[in-house]
């Protein structure tokens, strides 16, 4: 059984874990709520790409190794990172539709389970397929949880984050298999895609696309790179040799007491630390 959104159990704990899952890795971090700190967090990559089956035992394997699945938590939450995902505007939103949605960008099977998340103060849904296998088994562990997809979180931080002008602004957030593009124009979702890639020549293709089918004035148009890169590496070195304004950035959540991390985990981690 998939549980899903919200949870009724009262529960005296002052600890919140959230896990971000993908076939690439797990990440976990867990918030003390009454001083608003972050108070662990980790991440675990595969050295091959997981399956279904496996993510599931290696899911179990990271909570007994950091003996989460012992811990009370006043409230657990899953985040869902794959590239099975699609925005809808409200006005073009219909729940018995949900497969419509998916059925030409992203590969589906009649078996998939279809979730979404609402976006309210943006009108728009983002449509995606959960790893229905690991919120089964986060139930079976926990009980009732609330989840969303990484894309979700990702576009309404920098939506929430970046309200001002009507320029267009691309946010990259790269991961170590994929990156997703984020561009926002006057306090708008323009574009969200997610690209798989395994070179920086692969990555700049991808980027390069998206300002040439926009029509982006790569000496003008702002690019900010969050996630895992750093000013030197070759995704920004080779960024920076065909966009002119690129800067590094975290978003992280302003809300939390987060000074005693590093600012490289404030920047890879921007969609687990929004995600309290």
């Amino acid at each position: 059984m998939t549980q899903r959104k919200t949870t009724n159990i009262i529960d005296t704990s002052l600890k919140e874990l959230s896990i971000q899952v993908s076939l690439s890795g797990l990440s976990f971090c867990i918030r003390d709520t009454a001083k608003e700190r972050i108070t662990a967090l980790e991440h675990r990559y595969f050295e091959q790409p997981a399956n279904a089956e496996s993510l599931v035992e290696e899911l179990r394997r990271l909570l007994e190794e950091d003996a989460l699945a012992s811990t009370d938590f006043k409230e657990v939450k899953v985040i869902h990172d794959n590239e099975l995902s699609t925005f809808v505007p409200r006005a073009l939103f219909n729940e018995s539709n949900l497969s419509d949605y998916l059925k030409y960008s992203v590969k589906i099977l009649e078996t998939d389970y279809i979730s979404f998340d609402e976006i309210k103060s943006h009108d728009m849904f983002n449509v995606y397929v959960p790893f229905t296998n690991v919120n089964n088994f986060i139930f079976d562990r926990f009980g009732s949880f609330e989840y969303k997809h990484a894309s979700t979180i990702l576009v309404e931080t920098l939506l929430n984050r970046f309200k001002g002008g009507d320029n267009h602004k691309v946010f990259v957030q790269v991961g170590r298999t994929h990156f997703d593009v984020v561009v926002l124009s006057d306090k708008k979702l323009l574009l969200h895609n997610s690209f798989s890639y395994q070179t920086r020549e692969d990555f700049i293709y991808y980027l390069l696309y998206i300002f040439e089918q926009l029509d982006l004035n790569r000496e003008e148009t702002e690019l900010h790179l969050l996630g895992d890169i750093q000013e030197g590496d070759g995704l920004y070195n080779i960024a920076y040799t065909y966009i002119r304004k690129v800067s590094l950035g975290d978003s992280h959540n302003p809300t939390l007491m987060a000074d005693h991390l590093q600012h490289m985990d404030k920047q890879t981690n921007l969609v687990l630390l929004n995600s309290f």
